[in-house]
């Protein structure tokens, strides 16, 4: 019977089909090692050319673009499917769900009825019971900047950057609740066990800085949002891609050398253990766990020079304290003042990406976030004391320093609050019916307002979008297609936009 490789040309397969003969498979072995080893070099260096956006409709390149990923530098930086507008994200999370009506959705028809039934409406039941009349903004709306957007005065610094937000007015969400509702802004799902939006992020496009996390999420010093890490794990993604949890008052657990061991004996103990690695991936070439974690005590290690260095606050000038207010008699202000530099601080070093939370769950209602059921007048100006000047000295600092330019901020909260009372309280229930989400800096326009609620703030009515949408949005200013970037698990192409998801063109600019 004949070789397969008896005949210099190639043989007909029983389907048909060429098979390769052994002189064309050793030649295009070899130039296609050759290609491979080019095509790291030029990612590596950033020259690699991403490829062409898909036009809308074009279905020829259809299909998952998987990350290449090297185990033994698993966050190395990779190329995105296209040219970018923004090459890191920060996103600040309000956790509680900031009322819209009472900060940035200006409705002078609540205004003019406030104390009045919600029209068409006999009886307004919501998440906890029965609602009363409507009931206007508490804090006045005046206009802003050149634009002239109506913010309140709830937020006066964030108000005077009106000119550098994007408003989205016409924001959904899928729950009612918290928690799920938590899960669904930072992962795309209301249940648990989906990876949060920063590890889809590094996970495609690794990092700019590998003596620091890709992705590091920073907890309000009053504790963690309800659904806690979930906003920042990995789930069924790789868990180098899981963010690094930290803030100013609470640097990265155990990264510091313990005083007893002397530097010496650790340098010669880490020789050691390169060689003993290095003969085990010799011996063992096809192995990648070990290669990864390698990787990731190389990381623990570099950190510890790198991660503190950029958690000192110490050397900053004192008009920057003063723009961010660290210095504040107030624990609490000061303590967000200082994660808010430390975002800038991560930020500019090349952390890709950086979730900055404002509130706690663990305070409860009054002090720790922005859940305003019963005593809204009085809980606001805590929480706005504690956000307003930090959270728009950050935007301030990045513009100044040209970062701005290439970052996307998004400033986001689970759902919005009814434009009524509840009865038998002095505060407003959940409403994921309609509310505000603010995107600024790169690929996005300034002084612009997207979509609409009705004329109480009640409902998205006018350019309705989703959460799905947002992140269709973030992944594309990032040079993603968040159609393409999936990953297999159990049977499934999982995505962070599920099967869900538009990019808002809109807000573009």
């Amino acid at each position: 019977m004949n070789s397969l490789f008896s005949h210099g040309a190639m043989s007909p397969s029983p389907a048909g089909r060429a098979l390769m003969d052994r002189r064309r498979f050793l030649g295009d072995a070899a130039g296609g090692l050759g290609a491979i080893a080019l095509g790291a070099l030029l990612a590596e260096s950033g020259a690699l050319a991403a490829p062409r956006a898909l036009r809308r409709g074009d279905r020829s390149n259809a299909g998952p673009i998987r990350p290449v990923i090297d185990p033994a530098r698993p966050l190395a930086a990779r190329p995105p499917h296209y040219a970018p507008k923004a090459r890191r994200v920060l996103v600040l999370f309000c956790s509680g769900a900031l009322s819209h009506v009472d900060t940035f959705d200006f409705k002078p028809q609540l205004i003019k009825r406030s104390g009045q039934p919600l029209p068409g409406v006999d009886k307004l039941v919501t998440f906890q019971g029965e609602n009363g009349a409507l009931v206007g903004p508490l804090w006045k709306f005046r206009p802003r900047g050149e634009s002239g957007k109506p913010v309140s005065d709830l937020l006066p610094h964030l108000a005077e950057l009106a000119d550098e937000f994007c408003f989205i007015h016409s924001m959904t969400a899928m729950s009612n609740t918290h928690g799920p509702a938590e899960n669904q802004m930072s992962t795309g799902f209301t249940l648990d066990g989906y990876p949060g939006m920063g590890a889809w992020v590094t996970y495609a496009l690794g990092t700019e800085n590998e003596s620091l996390p890709a992705f590091v999420a920073i907890p309000d010093p009053r504790g963690v949002p309800q659904v806690g890490s979930n906003h920042w794990n990995s789930a069924f993604l790789p868990s180098v891609f899981q963010g690094t949890a930290f803030n100013a008052a609470q640097p990265i657990a155990h990264l510091e050398r313990p005083p007893t061991i002397d530097p010496t004996e650790e340098t010669a103990a880490r020789q050691l253990l390169d060689r003993l690695n290095q003969i085990h991936l010799a011996e063992h070439p096809s192995e990648s766990d070990l290669a990864a974690r390698i990787a990731g005590y190389e990381l623990a290690a570099r950190m510890q020079l790198a991660a503190v260095e950029a958690n000192d606050l110490n050397g900053e000038s004192p008009a920057t304290r003063a723009l961010y207010g660290i210095d504040d008699p107030d624990p609490h202000r000061a303590g967000f003042a200082r994660n808010c530099l430390l975002a800038r601080r991560l930020l500019e070093r090349g952390v890709r990406f950086v979730q900055l939370f404002n509130g706690s769950y663990a305070m409860g209602e009054g002090v720790g976030n922005w859940d305003g059921h019963k005593v809204i007048r009085d809980q606001y100006p805590i929480h706005a004391a504690i956000l307003d000047r930090p959270a728009a000295a950050l935007i301030r600092d990045l513009k100044a320093r040209g970062l701005l330019d290439d970052t996307l901020v998004a400033l986001v909260t689970e759902f919005g609050r009814m434009p009524t009372f509840q009865k038998g309280a002095n505060g407003r229930d959940h409403n994921p019916q309609g509310f505000t989400v603010l995107l600024a800096g790169a690929g996005v326009k300034r002084g612009h307002t997207h979509g609409a609620t009705d004329e109480f703030g009640l409902k998205a009515v006018q350019d309705v979008v989703t959460i799905h949408d947002l992140h269709a949005t973030i992944l594309h200013l990032l040079g993603l297609d968040h159609t393409r970037l999936s990953v297999y698990h159990n049977g499934i192409e999982r995505r962070l936009t599920d099967v869900h998801g538009h990019v808002i063109e809109g807000v573009l600019s």
